[in-house]
């Protein structure tokens, strides 16, 4: 087999455990052997509608074994595979599709609108996923099924039949890429993180050394799989070992409780805003969780509360931190140090160096503060078409967080705070550069400033500041609001608006948001 790549590992998975099942959505059980024959099929289908090594085709939608489905087809092409977060508005999209250069798109029964509403990109062949979206166990209820969204789209169940038999055998290596998944940045625009089937491999690898999967996991895949972590700290892994992946379409509390108990799900990944809900949810007390023996949380640190209410419960939690461009694992915090090293990222992963460097690139001593910076084999390649953004985050061999932390004596490190200004809302990245540049756009709106503040759900909200232009008509945070809706993904969108007279800057007009930050706590 001359693929070495992520898109021939159901033809390897079927040399040993054909018949057992690999990934489960509601009534819908493919085994092992199902998927290598769907994935071979649709392989066939992207190549007879032109996809060829190097191409992009994308997928935008929530949580479905159509998009593991054509993540495997499009590898095993040698083409590139651009996952996009189902929550983000039609321009967003847009964007992606346009920078990624996507000739293919696959899209869920919920995206119909983007599709029509992006009808008009030049080159871009549609497929709906034939909506099954309400069907199965945690899906939102009611999305209807489309295979016309935009003109000449077609079903994606239809496109795969269509597909031929042959076996594919192009030859893939591990330096080649695999997967552009966007990350947006304090430019205010995404950017493309390119893996390569190494990359992404090394992080698989990383999970199967650190974390404790066999070969009969039962891993319930609840998180979004259009994150990296909801992606490939589990359910990719657990697929390679061979165990059995239980797709929810969306988390809903007490469907994932049932499902637990129900399947006696072994595993899954969550942010803290979820094991929060599970915890809130009135069935959690009576639910059997005696098989759910590894659960990692990621996006911010879990409180020692709710570590308490699962270790009570007899769950062992581990944390990890990570990012989309180390795949994600740079830390990890094992259960035994939960408490011990509370609110601690933990220590580096196998095969990560992780550092925590000052100004000199020198690393800081024992209580100092410094940038985190990575490397190892699960770096991204770069960020596509952006040498040198690359440039400015790769540096020296290392790639640069933008993270600030501090490390104890034993190596376990701390994240303090960011040198970016990014927060984590409900697990999701916000990155307050995009919101204000969507916020400058409002007729009216002269200046605008975005700021994270804590919250108890969601981790963090955005809270903005905005300065009205000089003789504008009279605006409402609800006007604000309703402006962004459509722009920008809701979680994007400040859950606060406050209007000021002027936003505090530097003489050279650098805007000073740790002085909006002070001043906002001084008044709470």
């Amino acid at each position: 087999m001359r693929d070495l790549g992520i898109g021939s590992w159901p033809a390897r998975r079927v040399k040993n455990g054909a018949d057992r099942p690999a990934l489960v959505y509601g009534d819908r059980v493919d085994t092992y052997a199902d998927v290598e024959r769907r994935t071979r099929q649709l392989a066939n289908a992207l190549r007879a509608a032109g996809v060829r090594r190097g191409d992009r085709v994308a997928y935008v939608g929530f949580n479905h074994p159509s998009l593991l489905e054509t993540f495997f087809a499009t590898a095993q092409l040698g083409a590139i595979w651009v996952i996009i977060n189902a929550r983000l508005a039609p321009a967003e999209v847009e964007y992606i599709l346009t920078d990624s250069g996507a000739s293919v798109v696959v899209h869920g029964a919920e995206h119909a609108e983007h599709a029509a509403r992006l009808a008009h990109l030049a080159g871009v062949r549609w497929i709906a996923v034939d909506g099954a979206a309400a069907a199965a166990s945690g899906a939102p209820g009611g999305a209807p099924g489309t295979a016309a969204a935009a003109p000449g789209a077609v079903g994606f169940e239809e496109f795969l039949a269509a597909g031929g038999t042959d076996v594919i055998d192009e030859p893939v290596g591990w330096d080649d890429p695999a997967m552009i998944m966007y990350t947006s940045g304090t430019t205010g625009r995404p950017k493309g993180a390119t893996h390569t089937h190494g990359s992404l491999s090394f992080q698989y690898f990383t999970a199967l050394v650190d974390t404790d999967f066999v070969r009969d996991e039962v891993m319930l895949a609840v998180a979004p799989l259009f994150h990296v972590a909801g992606l490939n700290t589990m359910t990719m892994p657990t697929f390679l070992k061979g165990g059995k992946v239980i797709i929810q379409h969306g988390f809903s509390p007490t469907s994932v409780l049932e499902t637990i108990e129900a399947e006696r799900v072994t595993s899954m990944f969550a942010v803290p805003a979820m094991m929060d809900a599970l915890a809130l949810d009135p069935a959690f007390a009576g639910t059997d969780l005696s098989s759910l023996r590894n659960v990692l949380v990621g996006g911010s640190p879990l409180p020692d509360r709710m570590l308490r209410t699962w270790a009570d419960r007899g769950v062992a939690v581990q944390q990890g931190f990570g990012m989309t461009e180390t795949a994600p694992g740079i830390y990890l915090l094992l259960n035994e140090d939960a408490f011990r090293k509370s609110g601690s990222a933990g220590r580096p992963h196998f095969w990560v160096e992780g550092r925590v460097v000052g100004p000199d690139g020198r690393d800081v001593a024992p209580g100092e503060i410094g940038e985190v910076v990575a490397q190892g084999p699960n770096v991204m390649r770069g960020y596509w078409n952006k040498p040198e953004a690359t440039a400015e985050a790769i540096r020296d061999g290392w790639y640069h967080t933008g993270d600030l932390a501090t490390v104890d004596e034993d190596g376990y490190v701390y994240i303090k705070d960011r040198l970016k200004d990014m927060f984590i809302s409900g697990g999701e990245n916000v990155y307050p550069a995009e919101v204000e540049n969507a916020l400058l756009d409002i007729p009216g709106v002269a200046e605008a400033a975005v700021i994270g503040v804590a919250h108890p759900k969601w981790g963090e909200v955005g809270h903005a500041y905005v300065v009205l232009a000089e003789g504008a008509a009279l605006l409402t945070p609800d006007d604000v609001v309703a402006a962004l809706e459509g722009r920008l993904a809701r979680y994007k969108i400040p859950k606060d608006v406050v209007f000021v007279d002027q936003l505090p800057r530097t003489a050279t007009g650098k805007l000073q948001k740790h002085l909006i930050r002070t001043r906002l706590e001084e008044s709470a």
